[in-house]
């Protein structure tokens, strides 16, 4: 089966245009070698795929027929992707999160101001 079809089957993407998109930018690799979208995909294939800044590891147990519901997932992979990548990425949330809503531009005459007095106190 087709690495961007497997992926789709098993429901990493949400189409499988974007599952070949993913592949052709380099974002899945199976056995720690990037692959194009039409590489086959064979049980016990180490798949490593990075989507929204986690890197997801994933162990291939069988090959679906078609795309497969949120119950059966565990028949056809095993994921393997370790906590901390998750417990990261919602430190990246916490980074992001700021006293200034989004949208609302540059900082202002006093936010650099403020700034300027933190950097020079130290």
């Amino acid at each position: 089966m087709r690495v961007d079809k497997y992926l789709w089957c098993v429901r990493y993407y949400k189409t499988r245009n974007m599952a070949t998109t993913a592949c052709k930018k380099g974002q899945v690799k199976v056995n720690d070698a990037p692959v194009k979208p039409s590489c086959e995909v064979f049980p016990m294939d180490q798949i490593v795929l990075r989507k929204n800044q986690i890197d997801y590891r994933l162990t291939v147990l069988d090959l679906p027929e078609s795309r497969v519901g949120a119950k059966l997932l565990e028949i056809y992979r095993k994921d393997t992707t370790p906590k901390d990548a998750f417990q990261h990425n919602e430190l990246l949330k916490f980074a992001k999160e700021h006293y200034r809503k989004k949208g609302a531009g540059r900082p202002t005459k006093k936010d650099r101001r403020d700034i300027d007095d933190y950097l020079d106190n130290d």
